[in-house]
């Protein structure tokens, strides 16, 4: 089964992610339907897997089967992740204001200098450029 899923993973095209919520592994496991493409077209026909899966091994979409196996997945397809509970309540609030807040006002403000005829666009650049987290990549001294 698992050099199956690895020379189906390397021989097509696909994205990988993380989904952080509360509930997150069984809110996304709904989506998805059953892992059969089959089952789910005529149990859940609204599903992900209903809709763009094939047949039982090609069925569109993976999710994480428990929160052990979404570490290791994370683990697996981010080395550099950190695998932490979501914070909530005032911890969140705290984190939201310290560190999102000043970087959002900052990209409305230009939003509105600015006043960009896509301003949906302009903004997602905008974060994109001025991401305090982005990764830098050290050139290395001759």
């Amino acid at each position: 089964w698992y050099q199956r899923r690895v020379r189906q993973a390397v021989v097509s095209t696909q994205s990988t992610g993380v989904l952080a919520k509360e509930n997150s592994i069984l809110e996304w496991r709904d989506l998805l339907g059953p892992t059969s493409s089959h089952r789910a077209r005529e149990t859940h026909p609204e599903s992900l897997r209903a809709i763009y899966g094939t047949d039982d091994q090609r069925n569109a979409v993976h999710g994480s089967d428990s929160q052990k196996g979404a570490e290791r997945e994370i683990r697996f397809f981010f080395p550099d992740a950190i695998v932490e509970p979501i914070s909530t309540g005032e911890q969140a609030t705290d984190y939201l204001v310290k560190n999102v807040m000043p970087v959002l006002t900052n990209g409305f403000v230009e939003l509105c200098k600015v006043k960009p005829e896509d301003p949906l666009s302009w903004i997602a650049d905008w974060l994109m450029a001025n991401n305090p987290n982005k990764p830098r990549i050290d050139e290395p001294v001759a």
